[in-house]
Formats: C-alpha cells, sequence, structure tokens
C-alpha cells in the first residue's frame, strides 16, 4: 500500500496496520484534521517512512506478520532521528501485560480495538501538540547551545567548568590557546596539577580550591600558573561556584594571562614617573629662573645687614681703642652686630630652601606660616612693584597636606604676577592674598590685585604652556603652577571679580581628609 500525503498540514501522522479495513478507518477519521497522513501495512515500510518523514504521531497496531508493533517501536526507539515520535498502540489485545509491555518498549498510549472515532481524533491531537511543543524546545536549546558555543569561543579570556574534584569537564578554544595544547588534551585534567605546582603549596592554599570544596567565589591577580609545557605566566583569574538547587557541583573558572597587560603597567608607571622627574626639574628651573629675576632684591636685602655689621664693628673697634671702653655700650654694639649676621643668614637661608630641589615630598603644612613666609620673598620685589601685600587668613584654618616648596612655588609666582599687574595699572592698591576652608576637604588660596585684568580671550587660555600676556613672558609660570598643584592633589583656576583686577585661587587638600580631592570650585 502506498503512503497518502495531505496537503497543508504542519504534524505528520504515521498510521500502521496489516488490515486495510482498519487504514481505511483511521485514514477516513484524519483526513479533515489538517494532518499530513502517512501509510504502511508492515513494520519495514513503517520503518522507512519515519526516517524520511519524522512524524510526531505513529498509530501503530500490534499484531502484525513478519515484524510485530513491539518491534516496530524498539527499533524506532533505538534510531535518534525516530526517537522522539509519540507511539500509540493500536491493538485487540486489552490485557495489563501487552500494556505494560507496550510502555516499557517506549510507547506514549495505548488505544484498544475497536476503536472510537472520537478517542483516535482527541488522542493523535494531544500528543501532536506535546511532540510539537517538545521539537520546538530541543530546536532552541540546540540554538541557544549553538549561541553559547559561539559566545565562549569567541571569549578571549580562558574559561574552565571543574568538577567538585578540580576536573576539566569544560574548557573553551582561549583556554587550549593560553595552555598551548588541544582542548580535547585538557578535558578530564585535574586542573590544580595542570595549573599549579601542587607539590609546593598546600592543597587547602591553593587557587580556586575554596570554590570547588566550600563554593567561595575567587579573584586573584598576577597568580603564576603554568602551561602544558612546564612554562609558567603571570594569571588573573575569577571563580563561581556551580550550583544546582544550592548543591555543589564544582566551579567555573574565568582566566588570562596578563604578561602583556604587567609589562604596559609597568612602562606607564616608568612614564609616570618619569613625566613627575621633568615636571620637578621644570619647577626646580622655574625656581631659579625666579631667583634670577629677584637677584637684585636679594642683593639689596642681604647688604643692608652686610653693611650694618661693617659699621657696627668699626664703632666697636673705636670703643676698643679708648683707654677706658664703656663696656655696656660695647656690649649692645656687639648684640647689634649678631642680630644683623641672624638677619642675613635666614636671608640666606630662605632662599636655600627655597631652590632646593624637594626631597621629602608632601608634608602636613600650616597655611599661615608658609603664606608669612611666601609674603617676605615677595617683599624683596615691592620697591621695584611699588606695592604692598596683605595676608587675611581665616581663623583655625585647618593644616593641609602638600608639597611646601613647590605650594610655595606657586603662591610667590601668583603675588609677583599681581604686584607686576597692580604697577602696570599704576595705582598703589596692595595684593589682597587670603586663604580660608572650603568644604570639609579643602583649603583655598586665593591672590586678588587691582592691575589691569585678564581679557576674555587670554582667560581661556591663561593656564596654556607658552601663552603669556607679558612682552618679555615665556609662557611657563601658570602652566607649571597648575602641574604643582595637581600633584598636590588640588586645583587651581581664574575668576573675574567685581571691578578691576584678577583674582587666582589654589586649592591644597586637608589633611586627613578622605574621599576625592578638592572640588575645582567651591
Amino acid at each position: 500500500m502506498t503512503e497518502t500525503v495531505s496537503e497543508n498540514s504542519e504534524v505528520t501522522v504515521l498510521l500502521v496496520d496489516d488490515n486495510p479495513q482498519n487504514l481505511k478507518v483511521l485514514y477516513e477519521t484524519l483526513k479533515d484534521k489538517g494532518y499530513r497522513l502517512l501509510i504502511a501495512n508492515e513494520g519495514e515500510k513503517a520503518l522507512d517512512l519515519a526516517h524520511r518523514h519524522h512524524p510526531e504521531v505513529i498509530l501503530l497496531d500490534i499484531m502484525m506478520p513478519e515484524m510485530d508493533g513491539y518491534e516496530v517501536c524498539e527499533r524506532l526507539k533505538a534510531d535518534p532521528q525516530t526517537a522522539d515520535c509519540a507511539v500509540v498502540f493500536l491493538s485487540a489485545l486489552d490485557d495489563l501485560q501487552a500494556k505494560v509491555k507496550g510502555f516499557s518498549l517506549g510507547g506514549a498510549d495505548y488505544i484498544s480495538k475497536p476503536f472510537q472515532s472520537q478517542e483516535v481524533i482527541v488522542r493523535v491531537k494531544t500528543h501532536a501538540q506535546v511532540i510539537r511543543l517538545e521539537r520546538e524546545l530541543q530546536a532552541r536549546n540546540r540554538e541557544l547551545q549553538s549561541d553559547q558555543t559561539r559566545i565562549l569561543n569567541s571569549i578571549s579570556e580562558g574559561i574552565y567548568g571543574l568538577d567538585e574534584h578540580g576536573v576539566i569537564e569544560f574548557a573553551n578554544p582561549a583556554a587550549a590557546m593560553i595552555m598551548g595544547c588541544p582542548v580535547e588534551d585538557l578535558i578530564g585534567q585535574n586542573f590544580f596539577e595542570r595549573h599549579f605546582s601542587t607539590a609546593a603549596e598546600s592543597e587547602d592554599n591553593l587557587p580556586v580550591m575554596a570554590t570547588c570544596r566550600q563554593g567561595v567565589a575567587e579573584n586573584q591577580r598576577n597568580i603564576r600558573m603554568l602551561r602544558s609545557d612546564g612554562s609558567g605566566f603571570p594569571g588573573e583569574y575569577r571563580s563561581t561556584p556551580k550550583l544546582d538547587n544550592e548543591e555543589l557541583h564544582g566551579a567555573v573558572v574565568v582566566f588570562r594571562d596578563i604578561t602583556t597587560e604587567l609589562e604596559n603597567e609597568q612602562a606607564l608607571e616608568d612614564a609616570r614617573t618619569m613625566v613627575q622627574e621633568q615636571r620637578d626639574q621644570l619647577a626646580h628651573t622655574s625656581r631659579l629662573s625666579t631667583m634670577g629675576e629677584m637677584a637684585a632684591g636679594f642683593a639689596h636685602e642681604v647688604n643692608q645687614p652686610l653693611t650694618a655689621i661693617t659699621n657696627y664693628a668699626r664703632v666697636a673697634k673705636r670703643m676698643m681703642g679708648k683707654e677706658q671702653p664703656d663696656l655696656v655700650l660695647l656690649q649692645e654694639t656687639l648684640d647689634k652686630i649678631e642680630a644683623q649676621s641672624h638677619r642675613a643668614s635666614e636671608i640666606i637661608r630662605r632662599i636655600r630652601r627655597f631652590m632646593k630641589k624637594p626631597a621629602t615630598g608632601k608634608e602636613v603644612l600650616a597655611v599661615p606660616g608658609l603664606l608669612d613666609d611666601t609674603r617676605q620673598f615677595a617683599e624683596v620685589d615691592m620697591r621695584n612693584n611699588e606695592g604692598g601685600i596683605e595676608v587675611q587668613v581665616e581663623e583655625a584654618l585647618p593644616e593641609v597636606l602638600a608639597d611646601p616648596i613647590q605650594v610655595q612655588q606657586v603662591a610667590l609666582n601668583l603675588i609677583r604676577n599681581a604686584l607686576e599687574a597692580t604697577r602696570s595699572a599704576g595705582v598703589s592698591a596692595s595684593v589682597e592674598v587670603s586663604a580660608r576652608q572650603c568644604g570639609d576637604k579643602c583649603v583655598r588660596i586665593q591672590v586678588r590685585d587691582h592691575g589691569v585684568g585678564v581679557s576674555e580671550e587670554d582667560e581661556e587660555k591663561l593656564f596654556h604652556p607658552f601663552h603669556t600676556t607679558k612682552d618679555d613672558g615665556m609662557g611657563i609660570g601658570l602652566a607649571t603652577c597648575r602641574s604643582l598643584i595637581q600633584a598636590q592633589g588640588g586645583e587651581i583656576g581664574y575668576e573675574r571679580p567685581e571691578g578691576e583686577g584678577a583674582c587666582f585661587w589654589f586649592t591644597l587638600p586637608i589633611a586627613g581628609a578622605q574621599g576625592p580631592s578638592c572640588a575645582p570650585e567651591c
């Protein structure tokens, strides 16, 4: 008997019976239900049709010559291509043993002859829906597995699936590439023996061991791991436990070789060190340049006590040349010589301290003393700039953490610029230097002058290297100031004040303050 196929069908039903009349009844029962119907009158034909068309439902007669329905069912279930078909047995045998045997061979249902049309329709529909859903689910699972495989294969990090003993159950291509061997060679190997020298370490201290045995997630960096050839590499790994209903079944390990990354980090650190050295050198050069500009003023400042010492020494010599010298007056004269020598020594000490390269880095500083010391430096220029300096410091101002030499360099640069701007404007107003606490993390220091001010065009470029508003300027002063203040963890900026002049400010972090650096505006 040949197969009959209905058009526009989605579900395929295979009818198998050696009795033509039974086949005709089944066919007439199902032909208008939208199924694609296949017909076979013996076992071999049924197997061939099932193998080629993969029907969802097979209505299978048990009592057939040569090959009965039990054998057909057993062979259908043994073939992976037909194993998912729903086999519904048809038989006049209605005893319990016949049904048990049918179900044990993989049958899905049992219809006794003579069957009722409505029963056949309902049971075929039910099993067809179940098989279709199962096949759709299997197809979706295969798609997901395919997607998962593509994703795992595309990941550059090595991935292992381990059982609770650390045996590798899964490895992606990246893991094989890092290890330098095929994936097949990794499967079944012990992760700890493969990647670590277990003889040199206690098992309990091995990476990932706590994840496999106790379900504790781990994340470590710069761990020495071994390749298949015994060579080592610095690695980073993350391990998470494999749990099924809170039962531990091993771990998933994601790892990578960070050799290049560590080399890049070291190169970056070397570059940062070089930049810091160059910044310190530039700052030192800037201080030397400032001292050169102020040399005449310092020479005059030191010359005053030296001249006084010379004059007092001459007076002392004349007094000692008398027959009865006035010892009290002589003592006073010698005290004045000592005082003037201390004055000259303090000026030289201050200059030497300013010009030296920082050796100790950041330290806890009292802002009032730092600004007063800077003011004394700047006063050397006051006779040239014909201006005064007023310093106002907020009471109970907290100490800051910074490099004193570099902060003083910034403050001196801003004050000298302000004095020069005031002189250029032809006014006699003093330069105002103030310090106040700003929030709970930083101190703000401000230098305000009443000079010609800064144009809007220049304002945007003030801190750019080699930009200057001076005829003889090099344009490295404010750029250096920004670099120095940012190295302290602070910020520097300019704001346009009310009225004439300019206002520059910078912030320094309060000693012991936690969290981010000072806010740029406060």
